[in-house]
């Protein structure tokens, strides 16, 4: 354990920073845990950082701890509403490097109106275990080329995980792919690590505005209906009007906004 010389806060109370283990951190004021910070490294090599603290002395001594310990860019998400933790991220050198939009979607077939809704002619819609790896490789990289070439992979849902090493889809989830005779034309994702969520729709750029990505959330969505998840949760850029229409079309809510802000 190491820890940062011992710095006095705005209260005069003095607060010693401590790396307790790999990428852990504890403000110890008077001996006491008055904050712990955290850092994880997401699929796409981004460092994402998190702080829990007692009051502003200990999380001001805990990012300036972090920040100097681990190499930049670092990267946090905080809710929108949150001013209090968002002052502190500013006052710690972070930025606003984007804004998403938080929906929860429902999962009900009589609520979202897709009960009835099935692929366009050619098109099957695959679950996961049954998807050709190399088939879905091939649609993953696709697709994040499209992107990249449009928008950017940045503007991607900050927690999705955009792929796994040598381009496979990631994550430890649910997903189906939409599927023509010869190559996949689309995939949705659904990460159930805390709670379930659409971690990706997406449908490559030639074979849009056709029903396909409907179809992959009738799918997903019916799927955890069926296990018995009353709904899902999704976030969409700030920018992304259609990907908005699309979830506010199935009856989806929105419940908030968060920010992803940067060093």
């Amino acid at each position: 354990m190491s820890t940062t010389p011992v710095t006095s806060g705005p209260s005069g109370d003095t607060v010693v920073v401590a790396r307790v283990a790999d990428r852990q951190w504890h403000a110890l004021d008077d001996d006491l845990v008055a904050g712990r910070g955290h850092a994880e490294q997401r699929p796409d090599g981004r460092l994402f950082v998190t702080i829990d603290a007692w009051h502003d002395a200990a999380f001001d001594r805990l990012a300036e701890a972090m920040s100097a310990d681990l190499p930049a860019p670092l990267y946090t998400l905080v809710d929108e509403a949150d001013t209090e933790l968002t002052a502190g991220w500013r006052r710690a050198g972070f930025t606003v490097r984007r804004r998403e939009r938080e929906y929860v979607v429902p999962a009900d077939p009589h609520v979202t109106g897709l009960g009835a809704v099935l692929p366009p002619p050619g098109v099957t819609i695959v679950p996961a275990e049954q998807a050709d790896e190399t088939l879905l490789r091939a649609v993953e990289r696709a697709i994040r080329e499209e992107i990249e070439a449009s928008v950017g992979w940045w503007s991607m849902p900050a927690e999705v995980n955009p792929r796994s090493e040598g381009g496979a889809v990631a994550g430890p989830s649910v997903y189906a792919v939409a599927a023509a005779p010869d190559r996949y034309l689309g995939l949705v994702r659904v990460e159930r690590v805390k709670r379930p969520r659409i971690g990706l729709v997406a449908v490559r750029a030639g074979e849009r505005r056709r029903g396909i990505a409907r179809a992959l959330l009738a799918h997903a969505l019916g799927a955890l209906h069926r296990s018995g998840t009353a709904a899902a949760w999704a976030e969409v850029h700030d920018s992304g009007r259609a990907a908005s229409a699309l979830f506010e079309g199935i009856g989806a809510r929105p419940v908030g906004s968060n920010l992803e802000l940067v060093r």
